[in-house]
């Protein structure tokens, strides 16, 4: 899951990244609202995390400037301003969600996975494939011998997989999903990850195409 990070305050900011990148989040974080307009345009997240209160250019007339150009990625506000005419404002603009710092991390999380869902067209929690059950709240993954243990970047490889179930997901797709364009990526990690699902969950749960991608069946 490819996440935008906008948020000037240093602290907070390297903060949210590692936390977000622990629950398997791929992290590109900017500091400024024409940096980051220049990169919603230029590139494809499937999360912007926006704060109001930038330099250059204010999140709200970032948002703006995304609706106008009928970009309908998921936006979530941060503000230290908690007015019932802030958080109007924001909505009236197009914005997804709203919180107001300070906030509880696993508040963002949740607000965060709720966005997901609602984009997809989904209302329940779970994700289910054949016997294998993805828990996105807890990060937890079962099957019918129990909770199987996995890494970060193999929950979000096989969340990923599971989301998009019944359609290949080519290695380039699931590269730029996973993984912050300030991190290299070796040329092996996928096929890698791959590797160690399929040992975990059976070595037919996923499917493989040389140069198409990889698929689970729905």
């Amino acid at each position: 899951m490819r996440l935008l990070l906008v948020e000037d305050d240093e602290l907070l900011g390297s903060s949210l990244k590692k936390a977000l990148e622990k629950h398997a989040y791929g992290v590109d974080w900017l500091k400024d609202g024409e940096s980051a307009l220049s990169a919603i345009f230029d590139l494809s997240f499937d999360l912007v995390v926006l704060d109001v209160n930038l330099p250059k250019l204010d999140g709200l007339e970032v948002l703006k400037s995304v609706r106008r150009n009928k970009n309908l990625v998921p936006i979530l506000l941060l503000t230290a301003r908690d007015t019932a005419f802030q958080k109007v404002e924001g909505l009236d603009a197009g914005a997804d969600d709203y919180l107001v710092k300070p906030f509880d991390l696993d508040e963002l999380l949740a607000r965060l996975r709720a966005l997901v869902r609602r984009r997809e067209g989904r209302s329940e929690i779970l994700l289910r494939c054949g016997n294998v059950e993805v828990d996105p709240s807890a990060m937890v993954v079962r099957n019918p011998q129990g909770q199987i243990t996995m890494t970060a970047k193999e929950f979000q490889m096989l969340k990923l997989l599971m989301e998009r179930a019944g359609k290949y997901v080519t290695k380039s797709d699931i590269e730029y999903a996973l993984y912050s364009a300030e991190n290299a990526v070796e040329s092996n990690t996928t096929e890698v990850v791959i590797y160690n699902l399929r040992k975990k969950l059976g070595s037919e749960f996923i499917r493989s195409i040389r140069g198409v991608g990889y698929m689970v069946e729905p």
